[in-house]
């Protein structure tokens, strides 16, 4: 039977290549997101700057706790008298004090924002001066070459740094090549130590090693060494999570977006590939009836078309392995691209993706095979014709049941969906839609026979005789209409879903921005922050009714009793995470919406906390709350108020004094200001813009700016969704065509059989416009069915409205787009066709 397999496929082309192109593509995708799952796992980012460090140490960012689930999102520095420790390791010839902070040159042409270290770390990378020589004080600097040029500074020349909330001027002493960061500027160890604002604390210690040392040796004795202290050692492409920490956040976010982004793409995948091979065969019922009418046993026939269908996938998939990680390359580029994990981020991926994506497919191709040639194969042979000449079954026992599963599930997750947080009831929506896609998808026969039932006689009395044959064609022929609906109801479906998913989550955050802020202006800086002292000079302005400092973070609420080590050991501890705001007590009532429903803001002074009120649990005014802060450090703070907020918005309140020096910058990154009744708030505007003058760099913005600068990283949070989406809704839209046209070319018999009778050409295309417009709108109906499903209870979470957010135009763009593709594939596909000469297709010598 292989045999007669691999001979029957040549006469089968049109279902050949429509398998193997959804084979192929799906297949690819799911290697590509592979190794996007096992890049996030690995996290693996050469170094540049700390290049020439064989080991380097850094502050360790995982919870102490939780087994390193939990990660810090500030740098968790080292004490400075660290160094001295490992430099008296046997084995270390040296080791190297390293620190980062943010600054900007101030040139002709503009700010530039650069990176700043001290000079010793420069052999890290290694930098050489070029030209000029190394800073030795205060008052000097040493550029990049590229930073140089771009800058257009040569050695001996002056500038202006903004650094640390202040300006300075500077003397270029040197210029450095080297391969670390192309914006990188040093100045002397002394002076970089006190522009972090933190001179008895370090970002990372480079090591060198001893010419002969064992590595792995010094490693373990640097560990002893450093025993008891919150470190990490690294070595080999481990050593770039030194340089940037967030690379650690960022793995587990991909392996997150690699695991939804898979799923969905491998359930398309199952969809398509079902669709698909299963459309091929049961074209062929009628060959498959004359085969079990002469003989052939129905372990014969399943061994043909899994024969057949083996075939076409293993050259599929096993070409698919090609594609496969420039696509997974190629997706972690935009990602990096669009700041959703930072570019430092090295694409690794082995054998385990693509074993894992050709398995799929293979499995998805097979078992669709094999349930398509299941019903075939047991036909008796006496039943086989008239099965052949018409579908009567539409559903089986299995089908229903998995079905109802489905729904099933999909119920369960719209109800859970509309009870979550805003923020989080898209983790649960996103699955939804697949449950509700695979649930309907299985009943797609049922329901496209409902769906002809319903629009066959306003499709007849508006199309006559066109439409009387189209529905007849759909009715005799319910499961080959199915798998031309299903493609349609795939792509409608995901499409509108997701994008309104993403808008309705994007207005549902911008609206609890904006019910939040009620200051008038907001004060920044281009040097990266504001001096807390500001607040105060900001308040004493003529017009200013209140000002307050904002600072964001994430920290971590511990449970009030310490956990026990056994309970650590079996990772039953998980602390809650906290966003923190950090605020000025005089102002915040005037800046903010947030208001005390206990105990008073105007106490937030010193070691104290105001927590919302559905996580202040267990603590009443007066306790003392065990934190932890965005850089890990553990506070006790004291109970001072608690505060309603958003569900789903929910943020601890904390004096800026405390926040501020423990996150990366230890700066103010803004300054929110409310205007007294009458001022005019372009005067106050310019007022406040009159402090540049002894605040380099600062810039005022009016509350509408600084919406749209919120909107705008929202925006690039979404951005990141739409990425995904495109590409699964490009494939399930190559997967519509690719359907369509095989529905539509292996039916060339039957049109040669019409035109025989007497039909024209013209009658043909009408009756098929008549098919299109029934595929494409039983497929939207489901399609929009799914999207209904998904968002409505998304949209109740998150805006507290049946109605989702988002234009009308996208929901009309994808319609017009789906009822569009279908329409001119089926035409242009029957229009090839119909190019034929009648009596040869059918076999008629003339």
């Amino acid at each position: 039977m292989i045999h007669i397999a691999l001979r029957t496929l040549r006469f089968h082309k049109g279902g050949f290549i429509a398998s193997f192109i959804a084979l192929f593509f799906g297949a690819a995708i799911v290697i590509g997101c592979g190794g996007l799952f096992e890049t996030g796992l690995r996290s693996a980012a050469p170094p540049g700057r700390l290049g020439a460090a064989p080991i380097v140490i850094t502050g360790d960012q995982s919870h102490p706790g939780t087994h390193g689930e939990t990660v810090f999102t500030e740098r968790v520095h080292l004490d400075a008298s660290l160094t001295a420790a490992i430099k008296a390791v046997p084995g270390v010839a040296e080791a190297v004090p390293d620190v980062s902070f943010d600054a900007t040159v101030v040139q002709g042409g503009g700010p530039l924002k650069v990176t700043g270290h001290g000079w010793s770390s420069a052999a890290l990378a290694p930098y050489r001066i070029t030209d000029g020589s190394a800073p030795t004080g205060a008052g000097q600097v040493v550029l990049d070459a590229r930073l140089a040029a771009k800058a257009g500074l040569s050695t001996g020349q002056e500038t202006q740094l903004l650094v640390h909330g202040g300006a300075q001027k500077v003397k270029v002493s040197g210029i450095a090549t080297g391969s670390g960061d192309a914006n990188a500027v040093f100045l002397s160890d002394r002076t970089a130590a006190q522009a972090t604002g933190r001179p008895d604390k370090l970002d990372n210690i480079g090591v060198l090693t001893a010419p002969g040392a064992d590595r792995s040796q010094v490693v373990s004795d640097i560990k002893k060494a450093a025993e008891g202290r919150p470190v990490s050692v690294l070595t080999g492409d481990k050593r770039g999570w030194a340089e940037n920490p967030s690379i650690i956040t960022d793995g587990t976010k991909l392996v997150t977006l690699a695991s939804v982004f898979g799923g969905l793409s491998a359930m398309v995948t199952v969809f398509v590939v079902s669709s698909t091979t299963g459309l091929s065969i049961q074209q062929r019922q009628r060959e498959m009836a004359l085969l079990r009418a002469i003989g052939t046993t129905p372990g014969q026939l399943r061994r043909l078309i899994l024969g057949e269908t083996l075939f076409i996938a293993v050259i599929a998939t096993g070409l698919a392995c090609y594609p496969g990680p420039t696509v997974g390359k190629w997706l972690l580029e935009a990602f990096a691209r669009g700041d959703v994990v930072p570019d430092a981020l090295a694409y690794r991926a082995g054998w385990i993706p693509m074993v894992t994506g050709v398995g799929a497919a293979l499995l998805t191709a097979l078992g669709a095979a094999f349930i398509s040639a299941r019903g075939a194969a047991r036909t008796r042979p006496t039943e086989a014709l008239a099965e052949a000449s018409l579908q009567r079954k539409w559903v089986s026992a299995p089908r229903l049941v998995f079905a109802l599963l489905f729904l099933g599930g999909g119920t369960a997750l719209a109800i859970v969906t509309a009870h979550m947080s805003g923020p989080m009831a898209g983790s649960t929506a996103t699955p939804a839609a697949m449950l509700w896609t695979a649930g309907f998808g299985l009943l797609g026969p049922g329901l496209a026979k409902v769906i002809t039932a319903v629009l066959r006689w306003p499709l007849r009395a508006f199309t006559g005789l066109a439409g009387r044959l189209a529905t007849l064609n759909a009715k005799a022929r319910i499961g080959r209409m199915a798998g031309a609906v299903m493609p349609v109801m795939l792509a409608t479906g995901l499409a509108t879903a997701l994008i309104y998913l993403q808008t309705t989550q994007s207005s549902g955050s911008q609206q609890a921005f904006s019910d939040n802020m009620r200051a008038d202006l907001a004060v920044t800086s281009v040097s990266g922050g504001l001096p807390l002292s500001l607040v105060d000079t900001i308040q004493k302005q003529p017009g200013v009714a209140a000002a307050s400092a904002q600072i964001s973070s994430l920290g971590y609420l511990e449970p009030k009793t310490p956990p026990s080590q056994s309970e650590i050991d079996e990772g039953d501890f998980e602390p809650t995470e906290m966003p923190l705001q950090g605020v000025t007590s005089a102002g915040v009532t005037g800046t903010t919406a947030f208001r005390a429903t206990t105990g008073s803001l105007d106490d937030l002074h010193g070691d104290t906390v105001a927590l919302p009120a559905s996580e202040a649990g267990g603590f009443k005014l007066g306790d003392t709350v065990p934190m932890r802060l965005g850089d890990g450090t553990q506070v006790s703070l004291k109970l001072v108020a608690t505060v309603d907020a958003r569900r789903g918005y929910e943020t601890a309140l904390l004096p800026a004094s405390i926040l501020a020096q423990h996150t990366d910058a230890g700066l103010v990154p803004q300054i929110t200001v409310t205007a007294k009744p009458g001022t005019d708030p372009a005067q106050l505007e310019k007022n406040l813009s009159a402090l540049a003058d002894t605040h380099p760099g600062l810039s005022v913005l009016p509350r509408a700016t600084v919406s749209a600068v919120h909107q705008s990283e929202d925006d690039t949070q979404a951005w990141m969704a739409y990425l995904v989406l495109g590409v699964v809704v490009a494939y399930a839209t190559i997967a519509l065509v690719n359907t369509q046209v095989l529905a539509t070319t292996e039916r060339r018999r039957e049109f040669m059989l019409q035109r025989l009778i007497g039909a024209t050409r013209r009658q043909v295309l009408r009756m098929m416009t008549v098919e299109a417009i029934l595929v494409s709108v039983a497929g939207l109906v489901l399609g929009i069915l799914v999207a209904v499903l998904t968002l409505v209870p998304l949209s109740l979470s998150v805006l507290g409205s049946p109605v989702p957010e988002g234009s009308p135009w996208i929901f009309a763009t994808v319609v017009v787009a789906a009822f569009a593709l279908t329409l001119v594939t089926t035409l242009l596909s029957a229009m090839i066709v119909l190019r034929n000469r009648p009596r040869g297709v059918v076999g008629i010598r003339e």
